[in-house]
């Protein structure tokens, strides 16, 4: 990577690291999501695959009485999940874990529900979801949101921003997924515009403001704050072609 690069991504970690969460989705969502998993034990086995800074993992240890192992493979971020636990004496229910998700340091067979918000595409769902299978009892439930494909033919700009999402597709073909890899849906739905919005561009677009100021007069950083601002107003102007559902599923 050459000066540039690691400048660029210095500057993306600076404002990502410091956001509530680092991706779309609320509290709501997650609530909502939760009460399609009917049958969970009183206090479930939860598993949050590339859980970030850890907002959704917060409200589930809010929304159930569960044991929650949350994974990252991003290490400040289990940092920062550990600190919030312990200063909210949740660090004997709730576990910040360092690992990748596709080697969880869970045995086969144990988990009540797996959980992952925005983050199987890492993966890909044709790998991610036999995975989830395998790690869950019979019987039990998957809710994951993955990016989706709103109309047939997205615009160019909007192509190109998720062209390291090469298996990106629609909504059905995610289903198709859900059900070749053995597991049953059983419902979804759309994240709303608002998680968009209020909770991850708006405290972002703050963010890079901040940093504008701080580095005003530093071209090379300010044109690496106007590429990570240039998502928001792309999802501005064309929000109606893409988005993020939220699934959940059953393994029989």
């Amino acid at each position: 990577m050459d000066d540039t690069g690691a400048r660029a991504e210095e500057l993306f970690l600076e404002v990502f690291e410091s956001l509530p969460r680092q991706g779309p989705g609320r509290r709501a969502c997650t609530a909502r999501a939760l009460a399609l998993c009917a049958g969970l034990p009183e206090a479930p086995l939860v598993l949050d695959l590339g859980c970030g800074a850890g907002a959704q993992t917060l409200h589930l240890a809010e929304l159930t009485a569960g044991r929650i192992v949350a994974l990252d493979l991003h290490r400040p971020n289990v940092a920062r999940l550990g600190a919030t636990l312990a200063a909210r004496g949740l660090e004997r229910r709730v576990l910040a874990a360092w690992g990748d998700m596709a080697r969880p340091p869970v045995p086969p067979g144990r988990c009540d529900l797996v959980w992952s918000e925005g983050a199987l595409y890492n993966l890909g769902l044709a790998r991610a979801l036999p995975l989830v299978r395998e790690l869950l009892r019979p019987g039990g439930h998957v809710a994951f949101t993955d990016a989706v494909w709103r109309v047939a033919d997205p615009p160019a700009e909007v192509r190109e921003a998720f062209a390291e999402y090469a298996t990106m597709g629609t909504a059905a073909d995610a289903l198709r997924e859900i059900e070749a890899s053995g597991l049953a849906p059983v419902g979804h739905f759309p994240v709303p515009d608002e998680a968009w919005w209020d909770d991850f561009y708006t405290p972002l677009l703050r963010r890079v403001g901040e940093l504008r100021a701080q580095h005003a007069g530093d071209a090379e950083a300010l044109a690496a704050l106007d590429a990570i601002a240039a998502e928001a107003e792309m999802h501005r102007r064309h929000a109606s072609s893409y988005g993020y559902d939220f699934f959940v599923a059953r393994r029989p």
